[in-house]
C-alpha cells in the first residue's frame, strides 16, 4: 500500500520533532516480533524518557539529514526501528539492550547515534555500562555533601575541644577555690 505525499511529509515532520528533543538514539532491526513485544518494549522506555518508532527508512533518512545528524546507510536497511533517549541515553541503551538479551533471534541493536556521531553496537553496550542520570545527580549530591560533612564535623570537633578545655578550666578553678575557703 502506498503512503501518499502528506503522509510521507507528515512522517518526516514527526521524525525530525523527534530528532530535535533526542539526546541520542538507537537504531534496531526487528524481525518477526509481536506487536505485544514492541509495546513491551515501548512501555520499558517511556520509565527511562525514551520512546520507540518504526520508522520508514527512506523518509527516516531525509529527517536526520534534515536534523544535521549523520547514520550510515546501512543502519537503515531492512526492518528498522528506532529508540530515541530525551536526555538519558544510557537509560535508554540499557533498556534496548535487556530487551535484545530476551529477544536475540529478533531483535539486533545496529549502533546509535550520540549527538550526531556514530555509534557502533559495542559503543552502544558501553553507553549502556554509564550511570543513568539519576544515579549521576546522586553521585554529584553525595560529592557536594561530603566536603560539607567534613567541615561539620572539624567544627563539631574543635567546639566539644573548646568546651572541654573551658570544663577542665572551670573545674581547676573550683577545686582551687575550695582549698583556699
Amino acid at each position: 500500500m502506498a503512503i501518499t505525499r502528506e503522509r510521507k511529509e507528515e512522517l518526516v515532520a514527526i521524525y525530525t520533532e523527534m530528532l530535535s528533543h533526542a539526546s541520542g538514539l538507537i537504531i534496531t532491526e526487528y524481525r518477526g516480533l509481536s506487536a505485544a513485544k514492541l509495546d513491551e518494549l515501548r512501555a520499558k522506555l517511556r520509565e527511562v524518557n525514551g520512546a520507540y518508532i518504526v520508522t520508514k527508512n527512506t523518509l527516516f533518512k531525509i529527517a536526520l539529514r534534515s536534523a544535521g545528524w549523520i547514520v550510515a546507510d546501512d543502519l537503515l536497511e531492512g526492518p528498522v526501528a528506532t529508540a530515541f533517549a530525551d536526555g538519558n541515553l544510557p537509560g535508554v541503551a540499557k533498556a534496548v539492550l535487556a530487551f535484545q538479551k530476551d529477544n536475540p533471534e529478533l531483535f539486533i541493536v545496529k549502533g546509535g547515534l550520540l549527538t550526531g556521531r556514530a555509534l557502533t553496537p559495542a559503543q552502544v553496550e558501553m553507553l549502556a555500562e554509564l550511570p543513568s542520570l539519576d544515579e549521576l545527580r546522586a553521585q554529584i549530591a553525595g560529592l557536594l555533601v561530603q566536603p560539607a560533612t567534613g567541615l561539620v564535623s572539624v567544627l563539631n570537633s574543635a567546639t566539644s575541644q573548646i568546651v572541654n578545655v573551658l570544663h577542665a578550666y572551670v573545674q581547676e578553678n573550683t577545686e582551687s577555690s575550695g582549698e583556699a575557703a
